[in-house]
């Protein structure tokens, strides 16, 4: 294979179809909902949805699932059109289809169709295994892993393979970098297992154990178990202490192919040269918002061919928010600086700029403009780990990086009503006062504590460094 190697994704690949509609009565002969249908949607599933939600931003995903001459095939063929590359195994039957019908945006049953048995790999598919950067084992119980499980022995020895396993499909093959079941499949692939913990347990330390148990059992690096709304559990073989990485917000939407992107997400971020910790990270950010946006339902994810698009601008929200509460007649507050260490006087100032206004906004310098007004060696931390502490703050609403010496240029687009900075400054001295004066809006200085500085902290930094490096005397 030439040119960049790609991810390839191998499983069940599925046709999913909602009916949607509305249901205000009763059927006359049954106790059951009468749905007046108000739409209708199709779109791949399974390892069909995984692999396109690989693929976007124009990754280059080859797809090995099993497809027949049936309409559901066809539809899912051309869905994937422009997306993905298949790799056909034959399908002796036909593609299953699952479908929903819901009544207000919720399922009230689901009707499930169609089946066959996947056919025989040939050296196309063998080649691609090969030759991948990463694989993903989207693995629907339909046995499409288990026909080229000799092949994915092989990638697992030396690719980055993500399995997300079902109870009723095969076993991960050993070497597996991650495996991802959530929280009933993890209950269900341990049922019957002696010594593995009961069914009825919940708790972290139930799934803790489930987690390294599964991953001895697989010989996998490691287990990830999907908890919902409490995160992802990160376990390995032989326990120790698991790693819980929570959910960054409570997604209140379509879970429908939310397992689907987290796991598409983790092994496109292994691809990346992420660790298995960072990957997950990013994988349950991605997985939230998804849902929160309607899952796989949402008609955003069909409407065009996954290709490039233009660079995700951070500080858009920033804007947003301001224009958001300038709507609705409240004060935006903004300060800025270089943040480079921060240290209890920041955190004293932000507390106390937030009291001043509806929202705070922090313009923070980035490395360039750190390093021409601080001199070499600064900033300490790179910008995206300063803008990701003072967004952790819980008095800090947004975050925007400017590139210049002076934010006058960002203030002018954020246009906020208060600029605040730290005691060490005066208004008179400001040069951002006379740009907010501009728009009516005003510079205050705030009281701010004495003897705390990043300059000061990295000096005793330097001095405790030197004193480690002493010999006794």
């Amino acid at each position: 294979m030439t040119g960049p190697k790609p991810l390839v994704v191998v499983g069940d690949a599925l046709l999913d179809e909602d009916i949607e509609g509305v249901a205000t009565r009763l059927a006359p002969d049954a106790p059951a909902p009468v749905v007046d249908v108000t739409g209708d949607r199709r779109h791949p599933g399974g390892a069909g949805l995984a692999a396109a939600l690989a693929a976007r931003g124009g990754r280059d995903v080859v797809l090995v699932t099993a497809l027949g001459d049936d309409p559901a095939s066809e539809a899912v063929r051309r869905e994937l059109g422009g997306r993905v590359r298949l790799l056909e195994l034959p399908l002796h039957g036909t593609l299953p289809v699952k479908t929903r019908v819901l009544a207000g945006g919720r399922p009230v049953v689901r009707i499930d169709r169609g089946g066959g048995t996947p056919g025989e790999p040939d050296d196309a598919v063998r080649e691609a295994l090969a030759g991948a950067h990463a694989v993903l084992v989207a693995d629907y119980g339909r046995h499409t892993a288990g026909a080229v499980r000799p092949q994915l022995a092989d990638a697992a020895r030396h690719t980055p393979l993500v399995w997300d396993p079902h109870p009723r499909g095969d076993p991960p093959v050993p070497g597996a970098r991650l495996v991802t079941p959530n929280a009933a499949e993890a209950v269900a692939l341990c049922a019957g297992t002696p010594g593995a913990p009961g069914m009825s347990g919940a708790s972290l330390g139930a799934f803790a154990e489930r987690g390294a148990g599964l991953a001895e059992r697989w010989r996998a690096a490691g287990v990830a178990v999907t908890l919902g709304d409490r995160g992802v559990l990160l376990t390995r073989p032989g326990g120790g202490t698991p790693m819980l990485i929570p959910a960054p917000f409570r997604a209140d939407g379509d879970p429908c192919g939310a397992g689907d992107c987290f796991a598409a997400t983790t092994v496109a971020a292994l691809a990346d040269g992420l660790l298995p910790e960072e990957a997950l990270q990013r994988a349950v950010a991605e997985a939230a918002a998804f849902v929160a946006a309607g899952g796989a339902g949402n008609p955003d994810l069909w409407h065009a061919p996954a290709v490039p698009g233009p660079a995700h601008d951070p500080a858009a929200g920033a804007f947003e928010l301001a224009e958001g509460v300038r709507a609705r007649g409240g004060t935006v507050v903004a300060t800025g600086g270089c943040f480079d260490l921060v240290h209890a006087g920041h955190v004293g100032l932000l507390e106390s700029a937030r009291r001043v206004g509806d929202c705070l906004i922090v313009c923070l310098n980035s490395d360039a403009s750190v390093m021409r007004r601080k001199g070499a060696g600064r900033p300490l931390t790179p910008v995206a780990d300063r803008a990701r502490v003072l967004a952790a703050l819980g008095s800090v609403d947004a975050v925007v990086v400017f590139e210049e010496d002076t934010p006058e240029v960002v203030l002018g687009r954020l246009r906020p009503d208060v600029w605040v900075k730290g005691g060490d400054y005066s208004v008179q001295e400001l040069p951002e006062a006379e740009v907010l004066r501009s728009w009516g809006g005003q510079a205050v200085v705030l009281p701010y504590l004495d003897g705390r500085s990043t300059t000061l902290l990295a000096r005793r930094a330097a001095e405790a460094a030197i004193a480690l490096r002493a010999p006794d005397g």
